[in-house]
């Protein structure tokens, strides 16, 4: 039996971790997979061995919440607003504590009934007061910090835990000794970092959250696109039902605008659909009885009636939002360092500091020496300056990335950007303009080019064909002149004819000039690779009009420099070959695919994957959403379809393929930074933890107090910030 659970609790990847540890040890569960993204567990398991409520338990034993999906339960928006109130309240108290506590130091003016030389009991109990509020608000990083250490799965949630909660009782054990006359311990009190430490984690987290969210708008706007009713024609009658009521065999009448709610075949009519939420194809495509056509793709012109093949779940549109679902859940995120090191940190810094204390206690028999020992070493490995290595990186890095219309949705693919040896690229409106243009008017008439294009043009203005308007505008570039048409006859799946300044002109296909018995027509016409319309004058075969869908300038100067940093281009595209492999030859691109459907691409990304390459896909349509979850960074034109931009990881707002160079480029100077500040945070405890411990105190040294070891751990936090702020003086342009 395979059955899907809504999980409810997680906090970052560990979770995800234990609760498939938790069912993997299940007797009689076959496969365990969670999709972090949308909060989903897929499980595989022997009905006659376990059930669901036995998995059920099993999640919640480990500390979080399960139940089984229903058919209703859609993904949810989440209600950001609580989360603000209590990160704004957080950092409200952080602030108060700040200014309390180090404000005087600056020269900052405080209130003379809280100065700690005057009152230290005050000073000290408003700041115990303001952390006890930022440690309430976060209370979750304490159930779940102590939770997941208990069940040996340690988080970075652990770490918060741990270090502010001995912070706080060392603060408590300050207090008294000031209330019992010891004034001295008064600026040894690190309620601030508290505060600190919490709020900036917590806004890690929301904006984590913020982006987990978002994984789901795609999987919901791709089910959006479907339409709500259908027309079906039942006992020679037609009736409007909405589409889960359509069965396989069903006729149903599609006219022209509304969008087909099945997969089915056209049993009569003729017309033209556009099918480039899924194939990525701008040109419309010709229907005709025994063509095949899609949910979802819009019907442009005439009337349809189509017999239903796939319904439903079965439909094309339908697999695109599974594949983009479980590309989203089989996605291996890269784990933090902070993360990986974490089940092994904590437990080490604890028993350093029990162990520490307890031989200072023996040594020395003075517990007030031990309790010091115990609680510096702590306080000096609160992950502070680890929490922040690699959180502030990213963030001048995005911040640096948005002013060159880089806009990077979350650290992972920064982390993974700098990796890439392979770039993949979608053609239509990825490295071409994505819509129909005149690129050439071969003139075989007596009349002047212009004289050809404003007639041409004339016509077309009646029609509302995307090759038509390609006419138009191409004679709005061109010329401020306009000429009128009359006759006017649109003639379904070939063209238009009409009447131009006393010219009898027809404008259309191969079968129209041939129809027409368009003189000199079969003798002068060449086989093209482009996209052409066929121009006759007076019955005489007088022009062809080249349409293509132009190549963007900037792609030729992304495909250069990609070269130049040892990264291999590809193409996969929905389009013909002849078409695909033309604009990879001036591209200078070696590798190229095409007539790849969705799903195919996506397979295509994986196999190169497989390879061992680390690849990026770069596209802008509906059909290119299973590639961009599937590449280990997907990146979307930010002119695109929504939904490709909500399924990658980075936007290239300014709509240029360049953008996707600096964005790599930005990834390897942002990695440099991370890696040096982990090399600071690291090797701070790594000095620091053992002078905490009193190594130099046991060879007559003197003895690390907390103070020393608050201020250790804000130096090497503002070491960490302070050199990702070099990320600021990054120009895509230097080496």
């Amino acid at each position: 039996m395979e059955k899907i659970f809504k999980i409810g609790g997680m906090s970052c990847t560990a979770c995800a971790r234990a609760i498939e540890r938790a069912v993997t040890r299940l007797e009689g569960v076959e496969e365990v997979n969670l999709n972090f993204a949308i909060e989903e567990l897929f499980v595989r398991f022997d009905k006659k061995v376990t059930t669901e409520e036995i998995i059920i338990k099993a999640v919640e034993k480990a500390g979080f919440k399960a139940k089984v999906k229903g058919k209703n339960d859609d993904i949810q928006g989440e209600n950001f607003t609580p989360i603000i109130v209590k990160l704004s309240i957080s950092a409200f108290f952080a602030l108060i504590l700040l200014y309390v506590s180090m404000g005087h130091m600056i020269g900052l003016p405080l209130p003379r009934f809280i100065r700690p030389d005057a009152y230290p009991l005050r000073y000290a109990i408003v700041q115990a007061v303001c952390a006890l509020v930022v440690a309430g608000i976060g209370y979750k990083f304490y159930k779940v910090g102590f939770s997941s250490l208990i069940k040996l799965h340690p988080n970075m949630d652990s770490l918060i835990a741990i270090s502010t909660l001995s912070a706080f009782i060392y603060g408590i054990y300050a207090i008294v000794k000031i209330a019992n006359g010891d004034t001295r311990l008064v600026h040894n009190l690190y309620f601030e970092s508290i505060a600190v430490v919490m709020t900036l984690v917590s806004l890690g987290k929301f904006l984590e959250t913020v982006q987990k969210g978002k994984t789901g708008d795609a999987v919901k706007k791709l089910i959006g696109l479907k339409p709500k009713t259908a027309i079906v024609l039942r006992n020679g009658k037609e009736l409007e039902v909405m589409i889960s009521q359509i069965n396989v065999g069903d006729e149903v009448i599609v006219k022209a605008g509304e969008k087909f709610p099945v997969d089915g075949i056209v049993i009569s009519g003729v017309s033209q659909a556009d099918e480039s939420m899924l194939t990525g194809e701008s040109m419309p495509v010709k229907k005709m009885v025994g063509d095949t056509v899609y949910c979802a793709s819009v019907n442009l012109s005439g009337y349809l009636t189509v017999k239903a093949e796939r319904v439903e779940g079965d439909t094309m549109l339908s697999q695109i939002v599974e594949f983009v679902k479980s590309a989203q859940g089989s996605k291996a995120p890269i784990a933090r360092l902070a993360d990986k090191i974490s089940g092994v940190f904590v437990p080490i810094i604890l028993s350093l500091a029990l162990l520490s204390g307890v031989f200072w206690l023996i040594y020395s028999k003075d517990f007030h020496l031990a309790f010091t020992v115990f609680v510096s070493v702590l306080v000096i490995a609160c992950p502070c300056a680890l929490g922040l290595a690699t959180p502030t990186a990213i963030t001048v890095a995005v911040g640096k990335g948005a002013e060159y219309g880089i806009l990077v949705k979350n650290g992972v693919a920064l982390e993974t950007a700098c990796k890439i040896d392979t770039v993949v690229f979608d053609k239509t409106g990825t490295l071409t303009e994505g819509k129909p243009a005149v690129t050439k008017i071969e003139n075989l008439s007596n009349f002047s080019d212009s004289e050809i294009i404003l007639m041409a043009s004339a016509l077309e203005k009646a029609s509302e064909h995307p090759l038509g308007k390609a006419i138009v505008d191409f004679a709005n570039e061109k010329s401020a002149d306009c000429l009128s048409a009359e006759n006017i006859e649109i003639i379904s799946g070939k063209g238009i004819k009409g009447v131009v300044l006393g010219n009898q002109i027809a404008i259309g296909n191969r079968r129209l000039m041939q129809e027409i018995n368009c003189a000199s027509f079969e003798e002068k016409l060449n086989d093209i690779a482009q996209t052409t319309v066929y121009m006759s004058i007076n019955g005489t075969f007088s022009a062809v009009i080249y349409i293509s869908d132009k190549i963007k300038e900037s792609s030729f100067s992304a495909i250069e420099k990609l070269k130049k940093l040892n990264i291999t281009p590809v193409i996969v595209t929905g389009d013909g070959k002849t078409v695909a492999e033309s604009v990879a030859k001036e591209l200078k691109i070696d590798t190229v695919f095409s007539e790849a459907l969705p799903n195919e691409k996506a397979e295509i990304v994986q196999k190169l994957k497989n390879e061992g390459k680390t690849v990026a896909f770069i596209g802008d349509g509906i059909n290119d959403s299973p590639a961009l979850t599937v590449a280990d960074v997907g990146m979307a034109i930010a002119s695109g379809s929504d939904i490709a931009i909500e399924s990658a990881e980075i936007v290239l707002i300014k709509n240029s393929v360049v953008d996707a160079v600096n964005a790599i480029k930005l990834s390897k100077k942002t990695l440099r930074i991370i890696k040096q500040n982990l090399f600071w945070a690291f090797g701070y405890n790594v000095v620091c933890v053992p002078i905490a411990m009193g190594i130099l105190h046991l060879f007559g040294g003197p003895l690390l107090s907390p103070m020393i070891g608050g201020i250790c751990m804000s130096f090497s936090s503002v070491s960490v910030v302070t050199n990702a702020l070099r990320l600021r003086n990054f120009n895509p342009d230097k080496k």
